[in-house]
C-alpha cells in the first residue's frame, strides 16, 4: 500500500462525507421540487451528482494506491427547511464543512510527506474554492431577491444555460 493506514482511514471518512453531501443535496432538490421550484431542483440534483463523483474519485484513487475502501452508512438528510434561504444556507455550511475535511486531509498528507496524496488532493482544494464561491453567490442571490423565488429561479436558469454553453 502506497499510503498509510491513517490516510486510508481518513480518505474513507471523506468518501462517506461526499456521499452524505450527495444525499443531502438530493434531499434539498426534493424540497425545492415540493415548493414547485424546478430550476433549483435541477441545480441541486446537479450538485448531488458532483458530490457523488467526488466520492468516486477518491474510491478510484484508493484503488490506484493499493488502499482499501470501507463504505459506511450515511444519515438521513434534513428535509424540514422553512424556506429557500434556509436550504441554501445549509448547503453553504455543508460546503464549508467539506472544505474543513479536505484541509485536514491535506494537513495529514503534508505531515506524512505523502506527496502523491497531496497532489491528488490539490484538485479537491481548488474544487472547494469554486463550491463555496458558487453557494455563497446563490445565497446572496436569494437574499437579494427578498423572497421573490421566481427571480431566483430565473437567475439560476440563466446561469445554468450559460454554464452549459461554455462546455
Amino acid at each position: 500500500m502506497m499510503i498509510s493506514s491513517a490516510m486510508n482511514a481518513k480518505l474513507n471518512e471523506q468518501i462517506s462525507a461526499e456521499f452524505t453531501a450527495a444525499f443531502s443535496y438530493l434531499a434539498m432538490a426534493c424540497v425545492f421540487d415540493g415548493m414547485g421550484l424546478k430550476v433549483l431542483r435541477g441545480r441541486f440534483i446537479q450538485q448531488s451528482d458532483e458530490e457523488r463523483e467526488h466520492a468516486m474519485k477518491i474510491i478510484r484513487y484508493l484503488s490506484e494506491v493499493g488502499g482499501s475502501v470501507a463504505l459506511e452508512g450515511i444519515a438521513k438528510p434534513k428535509t424540514d427547511y422553512k424556506n429557500v434561504e434556509a436550504v441554501v444556507s445549509a448547503a453553504l455550511q455543508n460546503e464549508k464543512d467539506i472544505t474543513a475535511k479536505i484541509n485536514e486531509l491535506v494537513s495529514l498528507a503534508e505531515k506524512e510527506k505523502d506527496y502523491a496524496t497531496r497532489g491528488f488532493l490539490a484538485w479537491f482544494v481548488d474544487e472547494q474554492v469554486e463550491e463555496i464561491s458558487s453557494m455563497t453567490d446563490l445565497l446572496n442571490l436569494v437574499r437579494l431577491a427578498g423572497g421573490n423565488v421566481l427571480q431566483v429561479e430565473a437567475a439560476v436558469r440563466h446561469q445554468m444555460l450559460a454554464e452549459k454553453e461554455k462546455s
